[in-house]
């Protein structure tokens, strides 16, 4: 039995739906920050942050990372 996120997965794929852009990701991840999440992935953090246009670190801390991301959210 698959998981619903696969199947959501394999669904957008047949029919060819787009994935989120850089800013909706970015935003979906404040969102969820701002809701009480913890980010668990710092690869993805970056990743979204390197798509904005923000030269990111490895070493980088995490917190100071997602408060650059709003920042450069905010200025959009």
């Amino acid at each position: 039995m698959l998981s619903k996120r696969t199947l959501h997965w394999l669904k957008a794929c047949l029919h060819g739906s787009k994935q989120p852009s850089c800013e909706q990701r970015a935003r979906d991840l404040i969102a969820a920050i701002d809701a009480g999440g913890l980010p668990l992935n710092p690869a993805r953090v970056n990743d979204i942050a390197r798509q904005l246009g923000l030269e990111v670190s490895v070493r980088a801390p995490m917190p100071e990372t997602i408060e650059r991301i709003r920042q450069v959210l905010h200025r959009m």
